[in-house]
Parts: C-alpha cells; sequence; structure tokens
C-alpha cells in the first residue's frame, strides 16, 4: 500500500524498496460481510520479532479501508500514530500455537459503512525504521466484481476510430451491468453473472463507468480511453517558463508549459474540465523550446482555486514503464495529495486547505490560482549582515515550538533577538513526503509544505525577521528527490503499475543507480542540462518570491557523477565536475542576488572546499562551508582533551573567513545529553549534573561564538537542551551509539520543554542564554572579530588568542580567552600579548579589569569555567556616570516612568548590552516613558539632556 509508506518514509529509507518479511495470515470467515465479527489470525512462525526489536509479544495491527469501488482510502481510526501504534490494535499472542490474532466487526472498526476492501500489515508499536510486514488487502463481502479487461482505472490509448472490449464477472449470483460513457448509457445488461461487451469506432476520449448491482448494493468499475491526437506542433510566442504562467493583464488565462521528451503525447486533466480532457485539452508542442509541451487556458474564474494534472503518455515505453504517467507540475508551488492533507486541515496551521478533487486518482495534484494577491513586503531592500558576522540558529520549524507552524516562530521573534543572532536557517520546509519530518525527503522544491503554514505566513516571517536584522536562510536538499515527485514518476521503473518507481534508463534528470556512496531517495543527474534547469529554476523562486537571503546545499558529495553508491573513497575525493557545476549554481544565485549567501554541507576534503570557499573571494563572495566540531568539542565539554582548530578557517587552507563551524547540529546528538549521560566525575564535581553541565555550555561558548568566521547554533543549545537527539514521540531514548543503524526516533517529533518548563525562568538554563547573547553581541558588532586569531587547543584548557593589529590601540583589538574544562581548578598561562589594564568583556559595565603586569602569570579559573579579557572594554559596554545627574521614578517600575529634569535622549540597554528601546526628543520631567512592551528584568537606562550631560541608571522592570 504505497499511499502508507508513503506517510512513513524517513531521511535515509528509499522510496519504497524496504526489505519486508513475508507474514502469513488467514481470515475468518474467509468469506464476510462488512458486519460480521471476524478474526484475523498471524503465524509467529513467519515472524522474526527480534529483527522488529519487538519483546513481550507487542505487535500491532495497522490498518486501513476502502469503499466498495476500491477508492476512497481511509485509514482506521484506532491506529494510532506510526511510531505508536494504539493500544486497541494490539494483537493477541496464543503462546500454545504461537500465533496472534484480533477480532473486529470492520463496520464498528473502521467506523464506516460501503466497505468493498481492507487492507492491513503488522508492525512494532515504534513503527520506525523497517519493521513492518507487507500489506495484506482482502475483499469484503459475497459480493464482488472483478474487471477482466481492461484493469480498472487504466488509460487505453487508441488511434482514433478504434475499439475497446469489456469484460467483467462477479460472485455472490446473478447482477445487472450498465455501462455508462462520459456520463451517458452506451450499454446495459441484466440477470448475468459474466459481461461481454466491445464499444466500437471510439473518435473522443471517453470516461467509463461499469456499474454492477445485486439486490441494494451497487459496485462501479472505471476506466477511461484517451485518443492519440498526434504531435501537435504549435510555436508559444512571448516569453514563458516551466509550469504554470500566469497571464498578467487577463486573470481568465493561464500557460501551461512541460518539458516531456519521449513522450508521444499529454492531456491536461483538471476541474476546469471535471478531469475528463477532450481533444482542447491535448498539448501543443513547440520544437524551438526543445520539444516543450504547451497549453492555454482560457475562461478560467479570476481568483478561483483549480487543480490539474498533466497525463503524460509514450506509447512504446522502455521496459517496466507505463504508457500513461498522471503528474502535478513539477514546478508546482502548491500540491495537494489525500495521503497529508487530512491532518493538515485538522492541525490549523493551514486555513482552508483546498479540497482533494476526486479526479486526482490518488496522486499528486497542482493548485492554480489567478489574480492572486500579492503579499505587501515591509521591508523591499534588507541589508544583509556580513559573512564574517553570521551567526545563523539552526531550526526545525516542526520541533520549534507546541504548534509546529511558522506563527510559532514569528511570535517568538523576541526569542531570537534577545539572543542577538542575525540569521535563522530553515531545515527544508519544500513539499516532503508525509507530515512529520525534517524535511529531506523533499518530493517537490518549489511548492511550499503546508504543514507549516501558507506561503503569506512564511512571508510574514521572513518580513519580520528583515524589520529586525535577521537574514534567513533556506534548508536546500537538491541531491536528490523522493518518489513522489513528477520528474521521478514522468520516467519511472514501474513494472507493478501502482504509479511509483525509481528512475527509468530514460529519465533526463535521475540516474538509475546513485552516483556517490551517501545516497538517499533518487539521485539527480546534476551534468544534465534538464536538472540544471530546474536547480536554477529552484534557485530563482526562493529568492525572488519569498526574499530568502542564502540557501545551505544539503549532501553537496552526491553532486558527482563519477562515482558508484559503493566507493566512499571516490566519493570523498575531489571530483572536478562535482566543483564546477556547484560554482555554477553558486554564480547563478549571485546573478539574482549578488550578496546571496551560499553554504555547502560538504563534509570533505580541503583542497575541493577551498576552490569554493576561496570562490570569487575579491568581490566579497566566496562560498561558506559547514564544519562539524561536534566530536571534538563534545570530548571537551565531557571533561576529555580535545582540540578545535578546526572551528577557524586557517585550518582548512580557506584565504578567506568562510568557515561555518559549529559544535553541534541537528545530524548529533546534544552536548549536553552527552555531558549528563556519559561525562566524567572527579572529587565533588561531576559534568553529568545538570547545572554543572549548564555551566560548561556557557564555556563551550565562549571557545566557539567568538572564532572569527560565521557560526552556527542548533535551536536550543542557548538553554542547554539535554533531550538526545534519539529521543521518540513516548519520551524513550533509542540511539545507535554503536553505529550499526540500529538507532530509531531521530526523525521523530520532540518534546517541547523548553516551553513546558519555562526554561527562560531558569536560573541556570537562563545563565547560558545570557552569556551566549553576550558573545554573539560582542562577536557581531566589535570589529576585532572580523580579525586574525590563533588557537591553543588539545588539552583541557584551551586559549583562543583574538586580534587585529590595523586597529588602534585605544580601540579593543586584543581579546584574550581563557577556558578550563576540567573537573577542577586550573592554573591557567594566560600569554597576554602585552602588560597593561585588561578588562573582562563579559562585564557588560565594563568595570571589571585585571592589571597585568607579568604576562605569563597564572590566572585560576574554576572547574567548567572561562574568562574572556579585552585590551580595551567593549563598545557595548554601559559604564557608571561619575555624577547622576537624572533620577528615574518610579523604580522598579511596571509600566511607565518619568525622569526628575528635562532630558533629550534615552537609551535602555539589557543585560548583554544590547540597546533595546530608544526615546529622543524635547521631554519635559512629567514626560510618560512607556515600556510596557519590554520584559521584566533589570536595564540600564543611558539618559542625556541638551547640554551634552548623560549619566547611567538603572531600572528594574516588573
Amino acid at each position: 500500500m504505497n499511499r502508507t509508506l508513503l506517510l512513513i518514509l524517513v531521511l535515509f529509507t528509499s522510496f519504497a524498496y524496504a526489505q519486508q518479511q513475508t507474514v502469513t495470515y488467514s481470515v475468518s470467515p474467509s468469506v464476510f460481510e462488512e458486519t460480521d465479527n471476524i478474526t484475523l489470525t498471524f503465524n509467529g512462525s513467519s515472524i522474526n520479532e527480534s529483527t522488529w526489536g519487538v519483546s513481550g509479544n507487542a505487535l500491532y495491527l495497522w490498518s486501513w479501508s476502502y469503499d466498495l469501488n476500491l477508492s476512497n482510502l481511509q485509514d482506521c481510526p484506532t491506529n494510532g500514530t506510526w511510531a505508536n501504534s494504539n493500544e486497541a490494535n494490539k494483537l493477541t499472542y496464543n503462546a500454545g500455537n504461537d500465533t496472534y490474532t484480533i477480532s473486529f466487526v470492520p463496520t464498528t472498526f473502521y467506523s464506516r459503512t460501503g466497505i468493498g476492501r481492507i487492507g492491513f500489515l503488522i508492525k512494532a508499536k515504534d513503527g520506525t525504521g523497517d519493521k513492518k510486514s507487507q500489506d495484506i488487502l482482502v475483499d469484503v463481502g459475497a459480493f464482488q466484481v472483478s474487471l477482466t479487461s481492461p484493469t480498472q482505472n487504466s488509460a487505453t490509448i487508441l488511434s482514433s476510430g478504434g475499439n475497446l472490449s469489456i469484460s467483467a464477472s462477479n460472485t455472490g449470483g446473478n447482477a445487472n451491468y450498465v455501462l455508462k460513457a462520459n456520463g451517458s448509457i452506451i450499454n446495459s445488461q441484466s440477470n448475468i453473472s459474466s459481461y461481454a461487451f466491445t464499444h466500437n469506432t471510439i473518435t473522443s476520449n471517453q470516461f467509463y463507468e461499469l456499474e454492477v448491482t445485486q439486490a441494494s448494493t451497487t459496485i462501479t468499475k472505471s476506466f477511461s480511453v484517451l485518443i492519440d491526437p498526434g504531435t501537435i506542433s504549435a510555436t508559444l510566442s512571448g516569453t514563458f517558463e516551466d509550469g504554470i504562467n500566469y497571464d498578467p493583464s487577463d486573470p481568465t488565462k493561464a500557460t501551461l508549459l512541460l518539458y516531456a521528451n519521449g513522450k508521444d503525447f499529454v492531456y491536461v486533466a483538471g476541474s476546469f474540465n471535471n478531469w475528463q480532457p477532450t481533444s482542447a485539452y491535448a498539448m501543443k508542442r513547440d520544437f524551438s523550446r526543445n520539444g516543450r509541451y504547451w497549453l492555454t487556458l482560457t475562461g478560467l474564474t479570476p481568483g478561483q482555486i483549480e487543480t490539474f494534472q498533466y497525463w503524460a503518455v509514450d506509447k512504446t515505453p522502455v521496459a517496466n514503464s507505463q504508457k500513461l504517467v498522471k503528474v502535478a507540475d513539477p514546478f508546482s508551488t502548491l500540491i495537494l495529495n489525500p495521503f497529508d492533507d487530512p491532518e493538515i486541515a485538522s492541525s490549523g496551521s493551514y486555513p482552508n486547505v483546498p479540497a482533494y478533487p476526486t479526479g486526482g486518482g490518488n496522486f499528486e495534484v497542482t493548485v492554480l490560482q489567478t489574480n492572486q494577491t500579492s503579499y505587501n513586503w515591509q521591508v523591499t531592500n534588507f541589508n544583509k549582515p556580513k559573512k564574517e558576522d553570521l551567526i545563523i540558529y539552526e531550526v526545525l520549524v516542526r520541533d520549534f515550538d507546541a504548534d509546529r507552524n511558522y506563527q510559532n516562530l514569528i511570535d517568538r521573534i523576541d526569542y531570537f533577538k534577545n539572543l542577538n543572532i542575525n540569521a535563522i536557517e530553515l531545515m527544508p520546509i519544500m513539499e516532503f513526503e508525509g507530515n512529520k519530518s525534517w524535511g529531506y525527503n523533499t518530493a517537490h522544491h518549489m511548492a511550499l509544505d503546508k504543514y507549516y503554514g501558507t506561503k503569506d505566513k512564511l512571508k510574514e516571517l521572513i518580513d519580520l525577521c528583515h524589520q529586525n536584522g535577521i537574514a534567513v536562510i533556506l534548508d536546500l536538499a537538491l541531491n536528490h528527490a523522493f518518489g513522489r515527485n513528477s520528474l521521478v514518476r514522468m520516467w519511472s521503473n514501474d513494472p507493478d503499475g501502482d504509479g511509483y518507481g525509481p528512475p527509468s534508463t530514460d529519465n533526463p534528470y535521475f540516474n538509475t543507480s546513485a552516483k556517490h556512496s551517501y545516497s538517499v531517495g533518487e539521485d539527480f543527474n546534476h551534468q544534465s542540462a534538464r536538472t540544471k534547469e530546474y536547480v536554477k529554476r529552484v534557485i530563482k523562486h526562493w529568492i525572488q518570491e519569498f526574499k530568502i537571503d542564502g540557501f545551505r546545499w544539503d549532501l553537496t558529495k552526491g553532486f558527482t557523477q563519477n562515482c558508484t553508491a559503493g566507493d566512499d573513497g571516490c566519493t570523498n575525493s575531489y571530483q572536478a565536475d562535482r566543483v564546477a557545476v556547484l560554482k555554477e549554481y553558486a554564480d547563478y544565485s549571485w546573478t539574482i542576488d549578488p550578496d546571496h549567501y551560499v553554504i555547502f554541507e560538504h563534509l570533505g576534503g580541503d583542497t575541493e572546499e577551498q576552490e569554493w570557499a576561496n570562490y570569487r573571494l575579491g568581490e566579497g563572495k566566496g562560498i561558506m562551508m559547514w564544519s562539524e566540531m561536534w566530536n571534538d568539542y563534545k570530548n571537551l565539554a565531557q571533561g576529555n582533551a580535545s582540540g578545535f582548530s578546526r572551528m577557524g578557517h586557517t585550518a582548512h587552507g580557506f584565504t578567506g573567513k568562510r568557515t561555518l563551524g559549529y559544535p553541534e547540529s541537528h545530524d548529533k546528538d546534544r552536548i549536553m545529553y552527552e555531558m549528563v549521560q556519559f561525562g566524567n566525575s572527579g572529587a565533588g564535581y561531576d559534568v553529568r549534573d545538570l547545572n554543572t553541565a549548564l555551566a560548561r555550555m556557557s564555556t563551550l561558548g565562549a571557545v566557539s561564538i567568538p572564532i572569527p568566521g560565521p557560526k552556527m547554533i542548533w535551536h536550543f543549545a542557548d538553554l542547554g537542551m539535554d533531550d538526545s537527539i534519539w529521543t521518540c514521540e513516548n519520551g524513550v531514548v533509542n540511539s545507535d551509539y554503536d553505529g550499526n543503524g540500529d538507532g530509531d526516533c531521530k526523525l521523530d517529533t520532540k518534546p517541547q520543554p523548553q516551553w513546558v518548563e519555562n526554561w527562560l525562568g531558569d536560573a541556570n538554563r537562563s545563565q547560558v542564554r545570557s552569556d551566549w547573547a553576550r558573545l554573539i553581541n560582542l562577536k557581531i558588532n566589535e570589529p576585532v572579530f572580523e580579525g586574525d586569531y590563533n588557537i591553543n587547543s588539545g588539552g583541557l584548557t584551551p586559549r583562543i588568542y583574538v586580534f587585529d593589529n590595523s586597529l588602534s590601540s585605544s580601540q579593543l583589538k586584543n581579546v584574550v580567552i581563557l577556558a578550563n574544562f576540567g573537573l577542577s581548578a586550573a592554573n591557567v598561562t594566560p600569554d597576554f600579548p602585552y602588560t597593561g589594564t585588561w578588562y573582562d568583556l563579559m562585564d557588560e559595565t565594563g568595570n571589571t579589569t585585571l592589571n597585568v603586569t607579568n604576562t605569563t602569570t597564572p590566572i585560576n579559573i574554576p572547574a567548567g569555567g572561562f574568562k574572556m579579557y579585552g585590551n580595551q572594554s567593549s563598545t557595548l559596554a554601559v559604564t557608571e556616570a561619575q555624577t547622576n545627574l537624572f533620577t528615574i521614578y518610579p523604580n522598579p517600575v511596571k509600566s511607565s516612568f518619568k525622569i526628575n529634569a528635562p532630558v533629550n535622549t534615552i537609551k535602555l540597554y539589557d543585560i548583554t548590552g544590547k540597546l533595546v528601546k530608544t526615546f529622543e526628543g524635547n521631554f519635559s520631567k512629567q514626560n510618560d516613558f512607556d515600556i510596557s512592551e519590554l520584559n521584566q528584568g533589570l536595564y540600564l537606562a543611558k539618559i542625556e539632556n541638551n547640554n551634552g550631560q548623560s549619566s547611567i541608571s538603572k531600572l528594574i522592570k516588573y
């Protein structure tokens, strides 16, 4: 049952090819009606529970049902979720004869009537991974109809004037047969159990319904005939792109353009022709556009939602391919499907989800709507942060907050602002298979997945981020596409005719087998001109339509054609074709947006990465390269000596600061989890203690964030997230520490303790966040952190030296960071570059200093602690004034305050030194200053009058 399998695909499982056990079963009684009590029995000898990780014989039924016409699939309401089966569906184990059983009445079990077929499989309660049996289908009722010729839901290809022979039979006694074509009765036969009829001289497309009635029950079998229209050669004048082209001057028209070489003809079927296309909907062919098919739709209702598919026909397909394939437009921006949409409709994240059409045949359909309202952007010329200053916050929308949608991020914009990050990276949000996914199983790269919300809601989020100086980066998986992808399905190896399969040998976009050793989904051939066109169109869409500031390119190792699936050595070595094509894609991005961020997840050899990192660097470009440092920082945090020199660009041999380093990301377990589970312990000090580990997270930030070059934070690391990435939906941790691939739940939806338990109100967790916010603020706003650095690491007391010798001595030009990841206090030799007064940069007031008379005098640092010194106080520091000229009252303040004298300017800073509010004007001493929108906490107010006199006062908001 492909429809069910599609819902549970995971990142490292290719579509529909998981090996499955063959489970033997019986149904009693063997012939039953929907109101009968039935028993399903599964033979235990055919089940290897241990391979599924099953203990205690805990197996569950996952089931679904069809209507009498074997359509309208519905899941059993008591299934539960795939990763957490409902106890109502648990099978009873019978030790005496080693069988599993379950009994039910179909109408009750499936909560419906008119059931024609049931389907089921058995699985472990936690069904992720390969823990399922093969799908089993059983017909319901003594009255059954078999359509012998043609097959049900098939489309027979005929030349005009051809004939169609139709034959069928039924069980349960004689029945009456009525054959309709395009809604009109063309033949009827009564009181028979075997039917035969030939429809002669067919000159137009026919959509048949064979209605078979026995007593009060009618079963309908549908099939069709498509007439070969021949090649309709016609030139399409004007500028058009693949996909839907709306007419800007006429909202009743839209032109469709499709590359479908190798197909003999294509019809457009949709809501505008009741899914029964006539010859008027046969697409024309323009050979000046590489043989593309096109059709202009007319008479559309402005603003009305329409749906459609392409019905592409190859009369002589390659082996195992089907003559007719029904696909959504490959360049769709909104996809409907019957598998995922019901859950989306019930979630509320996407109001008024368009209904999936009955004519879609359980395949994806494209939404077309003329005269759409444009989003009113508030920021049209966003000034992106420098690449060197980027602090990127990686977010999985699904696991950020309880509603799992864009609105959650919008509602918590202050969460990002107060951390001082200047970029958000969204894990893939393009149409992916299923709903609860990381998104790397992308099916349609230009379509927004509806699970997180509407396109206008995403634009609102991006616009709001831009209003607050935050760039938005998208994670883009263009190494591959999964099985629902139209470009896979249009040329697929599909011997069973279910509409799905791997790419066939004539597919112009995909390899039949992966050309690298990290294969997921179906592997794009990036040397194909068609693939390059597709990729560039995807790039253009997201930059122009959504004002996306950059892409993080997933799995760039796969962009070669030179290797094989099992050859790690080849995949990880230098590949010139990969270097060239990825440069080509970067160049294209920069033609649309010269400041576009290009980030590669390559994690490969330095020689290849150097070509990208240094590419067009003199123009301020250059490609940022992911640099995973999880193992090194994890070991250090646990209390094991480790080096992290590759957190910066020089260790990679990059000319520019294009190393996007990070201690943790979505791919690795939480460092906090590693500490509390496996950390070291000593006399009176235990890394496994939660609050001890949290304190070490502040130090982890100090030895990662300030290193020059862009950096990344995985969401909620700033609050010390200590839930394992392997946490299942039921809270159980099922990890893969032996590396055998048997860990489950990595992709499961995660709990939300950061909000449920109010981590922002937890002093120890909020201290991590406060320290990181300070570090980020320094990194972004102090010029020295765009300079050079030296890293002295490898032990438990690493030292980092950041410097910019081009700055004057009166500026912050030297920074010394000392840390202690040991289990006891340590005297660390600082090796200051010179003597004099050094300032504690973590003190936002700038008042904490150290008089250095000997650059090597050791500094005592407690276990898990750090120090960060600068030759000058930060320009972000807010120092106490010599005289207190002004008084704030009341103080503490609830919503508004006054000043005891006339003032011109008031600037409010939070405890990290971030400016959060400014008042400017000629204010009298009676003026009220409203701060009701600020969070509770301590602020510093810098107040100035028209004589240039100023002072600093503390202000407490409650």
